[in-house]
């Protein structure tokens, strides 16, 4: 009930938001970013050649490409699917074709305050580097805007067991064999990262094309694809690689102020289509 209440209460204040000029994480920002996610994903914008409309997701964070993008890639019916991360639990995601068409299994380090185990989905906790499944059981891994935290210190969002505060930067390889394993042969494992200038900032970190050459190649692909967005002044767009090598992310906790561009969070995204 909690929940439905602050989102109703966002959502009245949309209009301020609006108002005031996006200014992102205030009240009405949840609602404007559900909003621009949903119609996103409902309009198909990351299928095909669609195109993204002018200042699509403007000053929203990457959840605004990265949703859409993983929604394009999924058939009508995605079968057995495990979301590494728990990035998709939540309830206007899980309504929505295809994922609601799907098995889903959601794996992350700890129990969160909202589940959904009422929608038939199955809930393991657990490190994503070494998980309780067996070999070839799923038909999707979905890691949205996850591995970036393996690894490194967990304890500041994500739990409060002291064994997650690590500093491995390349502790995040070990979960993308993981995915591979437990994958079925022709099996989709779609992942999410923030690109741009690579730093690794306590309990994340930012990958560069390097990282992202190493995920290709711990997962040893039959096939792959990468797709690059990034950020700019007017919103999100595609982008070449090379265009968002600078890229730097915007960290709500670090408690300072917007830039000119008032990014709320990655200004680089890389989506990587991995197939078994």
């Amino acid at each position: 009930m909690q929940f439905k209440i602050k989102e109703a209460m966002d959502a009245l204040a949309t209009p301020l938001y609006m108002a005031r000029g996006c200014r992102p994480w205030s009240p009405g920002y949840y609602t404007a970013k559900k909003r621009t996610i949903c119609s996103a994903i409902d309009a198909g914008l990351f299928s095909g050649e669609a195109r993204l409309p002018e200042k699509f997701g403007y000053r929203i964070d990457e959840r605004a490409v990265e949703y859409p993008w993983i929604y394009a890639q999924l058939t009508e019916s995605p079968g057995k699917v495990l979301d590494a991360g728990s990035a998709l639990n939540h309830q206007f995601l899980l309504e929505r074709a295809p994922l609601k068409n799907a098995e889903l299994t959601i794996m992350t380090l700890a129990p969160e305050k909202r589940c959904f185990w009422d929608k038939s989905i199955s809930y393991v906790f657990g490190d994503l580097r070494k998980t309780i499944f067996e070999d070839a059981v799923f038909d999707v891994v979905i890691s949205a805007s996850t591995i970036e935290h393996i690894g490194l210190d967990n304890t500041l969002l994500y739990t409060g067991d002291a064994s997650k505060k690590e500093s491995d930067a390349l502790g995040f390889l070990p979960a993308i064999t993981e995915f591979r394993r437990v994958l079925k042969p022709g099996g989709l494992c779609l992942i999410t990262v923030p690109f741009g200038r690579h730093g690794v900032h306590g309990w994340y970190q930012i990958f560069d094309i390097n990282l992202v050459n190493k995920v290709v190649e711990a997962f040893q692909p039959s096939s792959y694809s990468v797709e690059y967005f990034g950020y700019f002044l007017d919103g999100w767009r595609p982008a070449r690689h090379e265009e968002i090598a600078d890229a730097e992310f915007f960290d709500l906790h670090e408690g300072k102020p917007f830039s000119a561009d008032f990014a709320a969070g990655a200004r680089g995204v890389a989506c990587i289509r991995l197939v078994a």
